[in-house]
């Protein structure tokens, strides 16, 4: 008599030691066998394995079948997930280099003084020229040209609101600069039509539209691309400052100092867009 297994026939011979085989696997020796194999046949999985990052392998507890008999555990191996990839890559690391180290190469303290001015400057123009306040303040910032120099014109002339809709500046004090000041203001992006009348300047209110706000909305982006533009030239100046210093000086250490002064320029980066999202706001209401 025989049996078929797998579309092959078993001669009775062959049966035989197919069911001692059988009866074998059963036995609590056998299994200690496989459990021997068992660490060797998950390294030949490893090697012949090509995939993605791999977490250590990991062993799952013994199985135990209706004969009461355990078989050998099997090794399963986990991988690291495309979220858990996706934020290991995004995070780049930081770099914190003491300037007492690297004095002699530059002055870390100097490059931050120039990028914080960058900012600095910024605020001072949003300040200047992007007022939407009516108040004989918001003429502080102007600067007039006259033939005896530079000079702020609330130092000229006398400033005064009429009226919420109209400043007046009395230019009686220096008179040969009236017509420098309304060219000034004339010229200036507060988007003014100064009138003389002597050495009085009349200067209308203008009503703050929609137009107007959109209008000084842009021009701040155009503040900011310029004070990212300064902010640019002081990395680029420091970072050459830095490969002139090169001889004498590691490689990895002139690395360094790149690095720490490309975070300190992403960090004013930064700031600039939270000032120009800042006044953005401001200016739209």
């Amino acid at each position: 008599m025989s049996r078929s297994r797998g579309g092959k026939c078993l001669q009775h011979g062959d049966l035989h030691t197919f069911n001692k085989l059988n009866l074998f696997l059963k036995t609590p020796m056998a299994v200690n066998h496989l459990s021997r194999l068992r660490p060797l046949l998950c390294q030949s999985v490893a090697r012949h394995l090509r995939c993605g990052p791999v977490v250590p392998a990991k062993l799952s507890s013994p199985t135990f079948f209706p004969d009461g008999l355990s078989r050998p555990a099997a090794c399963v191996r986990l991988y690291a997930t495309k979220k858990a990839k996706a934020k290991t890559k995004g995070q780049a690391a930081k770099v914190n280099i003491t300037a007492a180290l690297v004095e002699d190469i530059i002055s870390l303290e100097e490059v931050k003084e120039d990028m914080a001015a960058v900012v600095n400057a910024l605020k001072d123009d949003f300040t200047r020229n992007l007022s939407i306040r009516t108040s004989p303040g918001a003429l502080d910032h102007i600067v007039v040209s006259t033939p005896d120099g530079k000079f702020p014109l609330n130092q000229l002339g006398q400033v005064s609101m009429k009226s919420p809709q109209l400043i007046m500046i009395n230019m009686s004090s220096y008179p040969e600069a009236t017509s420098a000041a309304a060219r000034t203001l004339r010229e200036s992006s507060m988007n003014l039509n100064p009138e003389v009348d002597g050495t009085i300047i009349k200067v209308p209110v203008p009503k703050v539209t929609r137009e107007h706000r959109e209008n000084l909305a842009k021009t701040a982006k155009q503040f900011s691309n310029k004070a990212k533009d300064s902010l640019r030239r002081v990395r680029s100046n420091a970072v050459t400052q830095v490969k002139k210093a090169k001889e004498g000086q590691s490689e990895d250490t002139i690395r360094l100092v790149e690095k720490q002064i490309q975070q300190m320029a992403d960090n004013i980066a930064a700031d600039i867009d939270k000032q120009l999202a800042a006044k953005t706001k401001e200016l739209l209401g």
